[in-house]
């Protein structure tokens, strides 16, 4: 029985799978400009995600500080406007 691989373990040249090389990849950033560089990117990130997504992040942390599933007693979607 032949065993498939994940989409995420695709070959991309030879036996090299996509997994593999984000791996190498990773690595070699990591060496060449090393682990502040990663630490940097990561506060950037948050930063912009904070200014993009500032309102939905104020909602969140009023009703606990997790986004929550709507309960089924709460309307989904538009309400219809007169």
């Amino acid at each position: 029985m032949k065993t498939r691989k994940p989409e995420n373990q695709v070959e991309v040249s030879g036996q090299v799978t996509v997994r593999e090389a984000g791996a190498r990849g990773g690595r070699a950033t990591r060496e060449n400009k090393g682990v502040d560089f990663f630490k940097r990117i990561g506060a950037k990130g948050g930063r912009r995600t904070a200014e993009l997504y500032r309102d939905l992040l104020v909602e969140f942390g009023k009703k606990g500080g997790r986004p929550r599933c709507p309960s089924l007693n709460e309307p989904a979607g538009e309400q219809d406007r007169d």
